[in-house]
């Protein structure tokens, strides 16, 4: 098996859920970075999500805990937990035990998602999950995208994927001609590695088999850390994406794709049309043959890197050094190819 080589507990924020699978009425139950977990909704809305296991006695919360106003109620006896985990009511007893926590997890609702922070060394966010929307600045909004979720969405539990590859995915212009088999090829316009949060721009141009006449389009990437990206496409069809790949153990992670199809003009439809969807569909099966590579890949480190692709890819390992603390236990891959100079 192709199994992952780098370290499965970057640090970053990562997408758990879409948003309409909190409720207040059921605990949502889930595994990432090898631990057990549960997320919920209280009554006013927010969503908080914890290590799976009552500071108590260590019933799992999410087999008949249930939500009470603000709180979530284990179902062994009673005891009361607040979003931040503390526990703020033991039904038998006059006072609280403030002294029991259950581990709780940053989050994020934003695009449509629930986010969770997760570093090993429990540090707190240091950066924020871009908003798909105002991260571009082009005065657009939600209402001028049809609603993706769910019908413009993919789930793919348990790959032997790290999140990793999606990020080097946004520097490989070679691969379009043969994994999604278009004639294009990507003019990189920037390349901005100089935070946690990175910028990876890019026009259309076409090979000379093509002959798609003057096509202006193009992509805008924005990466926060190795778990969240953003994409706004513009020109042959109005589109942006959520790619996020979060790691559920040593080997595998969760896929999950999120596309907003742009609205027909006059189109104000709740609901994704046949356009929509159509377009939609198209986009995804164009990512669903990137994940039939990267389910199978074996990473490649140091990467044999032809002269063109070893700017972008060097820049982006660089980049990703950064988010796997020594604790983590590895580094994010060679960033030099000796082999380069002489190709």
């Amino acid at each position: 098996m192709a199994r992952p080589t780098l370290p499965m507990q970057p640090t970053g924020w990562f997408q758990v859920a879409w948003s309409t699978e909190i409720t207040t009425d059921v605990v949502h139950r889930m595994k990432y970075f090898g631990r057990d977990m549960v997320a919920w909704r209280s009554a006013s809305g927010q969503v908080a999500v914890f290590d799976a296991y009552c500071g108590h006695l260590g019933a799992h919360l999410g087999y008949g805990g249930h939500v009470e106003g603000e709180n979530l109620v284990c179902p062994f006896h009673g005891w009361e937990w607040n979003s931040d985990g503390r526990n703020v009511c033991i039904p038998y007893e006059d006072h609280p035990n403030k002294g029991r926590r259950v581990r709780s997890y940053p989050v994020v609702e934003r695009n449509e998602a629930v986010w969770i922070w997760y570093d090993i060394d429990r540090r707190a966010p240091y950066f924020e999950v871009p908003d798909m929307f105002a991260a571009f600045g082009d005065g657009k909004t939600a209402a001028d995208y049809y609603p993706p979720v769910p019908a413009s969405t993919l789930y793919r539990p348990g790959l032997e994927i790290h999140p990793q590859y999606i990020m080097e995915n946004g520097v490989d212009f070679a691969h379009f001609k043969y994994v999604h088999k278009t004639p294009i090829v990507p003019e990189f316009t920037r390349h901005d590695f100089d935070g946690p949060v990175s910028y990876v721009d890019f026009t259309v141009a076409f090979d000379d088999s093509a002959d798609a006449g003057d096509i202006n389009s193009g992509v805008e990437s924005i990466n926060a850390g190795l778990g969240c990206a953003i994409t706004k496409s513009w020109g042959m069809v109005d589109n942006r994406t959520m790619p996020a790949v979060t790691p559920v153990d040593e080997y595998t992670s969760d896929v999950r794709f999120t596309v907003w199809i742009g609205r027909k003009p006059g189109d104000e439809s709740p609901e994704l049309n046949r356009y929509g969807k159509t377009m939609a569909d198209f986009v995804i099966e164009q990512f669903e043959a990137d994940i039939e590579i990267w389910s199978h890949q074996q990473y490649a480190d140091p990467a044999g890197l032809s002269r063109k692709e070893f700017q972008g890819f060097t820049a982006l390992r660089r980049w990703a050094q950064q988010f796997y603390p020594e604790s983590a236990g590895a580094t994010s891959g060679s960033v030099t190819d000796p082999a380069v100079a002489r190709s």
